[in-house]
């Protein structure tokens, strides 16, 4: 699956599937919301933007789907 920044893409959470779009790929370890994130090369991470309440979360490429 190729994404790109901008892309809509769609993930789980705890109050069910949420859309958004892709702001910026993570390949090297990073600090976000005071938590560090360790990518890999066949999972990187990328911070995405919630189309409902606006916020930004990072999640595993692994954890996105592309819409």
């Amino acid at each position: 699956m190729a994404l790109s920044n901008g892309d809509t893409v769609h993930w789980n959470t705890s109050q069910g599937k949420t859309t958004g779009k892709l702001v910026r790929k993570r390949v090297s370890e990073f600090e976000f919301d005071g938590q560090t994130f360790k990518p890999t090369d066949d999972d990187p991470y990328w911070i995405v933007e919630s189309e409902k309440t606006g916020r930004r979360a990072a999640h595993k490429e692994s954890a996105l789907t592309k819409a």
